[in-house]
């Protein structure tokens, strides 16, 4: 299910996030601190979402009228902190109403009982890169068997989708070491452990692998980092992750 929400209200917005998060774990969702800017997330990626999120008044109130002109099957969830505020939004006819501060009690009946059901989506690869590095599928944490194995995926991620050589890899995972048949063998190691990890999940696709050239699909993850860098406020968790190093972002997950 991919969920958009937009609350200009920073507060409100880390609360909502942490709410759709726990409600829908394995959702796709996307937040924004404006309208405008899940607006232009829109024009730039589509389609439709499942469920968004909006304001009852002022910007929130008017992408809503241009999603029911443009999607008509969207399911608009207005938030308000008075009930007065949803009189402009009954010729809408939205799929729900919430009083701040929600719940996820109220969050969940919402999402549960949508005027459009959802269609069904391929469920995707979720990766936290804010705060410590960690892989998730279907809710529960994606386990490799090697510890480098992870670090290679972080830094991979990383290039968001750009192809990494063999070489590159070792001078990057091995720092400072020569690269030797021995030293090859270990990555040759850690990308069969990747790829039969995800393979077992049936992630296949994340991993593009070319001759001497290795990748992640970026439309294939759904990644923190990217989207913050997509303009996506929620997804921020710390430290802007852009300003540092593939390694620095692992730190705290890897021994």
């Amino acid at each position: 299910m991919r969920i958009l929400a937009a609350e200009p209200d920073w507060t409100r917005l880390a609360a909502l996030t942490a709410t759709l998060r726990r409600v829908c774990p394995t959702g796709e969702l996307h937040t924004f601190l404006s309208p405008q800017a899940l607006e232009a997330w829109l024009d730039r990626h589509g389609p439709a979402a499942d469920a968004v999120f909006l304001p009852a008044d002022g910007p929130g109130l008017a992408l809503a009228q241009t999603l029911r002109q443009r999607r008509p099957r969207t399911n608009l969830i207005f938030m308000a902190s008075d009930p007065d505020a949803f009189r402009e939004t009954f010729p809408l006819h939205a799929s729900g109403y919430l009083l701040h501060p929600v719940s996820d009690e109220q969050v969940a009946a919402e999402l549960s009982d949508l005027r459009y059901p959802p269609a069904e989506t391929p469920e995707k690869l979720r990766v936290q890169t804010f705060g410590n590095f960690a892989v998730f599928y279907r809710g529960q944490p994606v386990r490799f068997h090697r510890t480098r194995t992870r670090e290679l995926f972080a830094y991979l991620i990383d290039r968001r989708g750009a192809g990494s050589t063999m070489g590159e890899l070792v001078s990057i995972l091995w720092e400072g070491r020569p690269d030797t048949p021995g030293v090859r063998s270990q990555l040759r190691s850690l990308i069969a452990d990747l790829r039969t990890t995800l393979a077992a999940l049936d992630q296949s696709a994340v991993i593009r692998k070319q001759r001497d050239l290795i990748a992640v699909d970026p439309e294939r993850v759904d990644c923190d980092y990217y989207h913050y860098l997509d303009g996506d406020e929620g997804a921020f968790r710390g430290e802007y992750m852009s300003n540092y190093s593939w390694a620095e972002m692992t730190l705290g997950g890897l021994e």
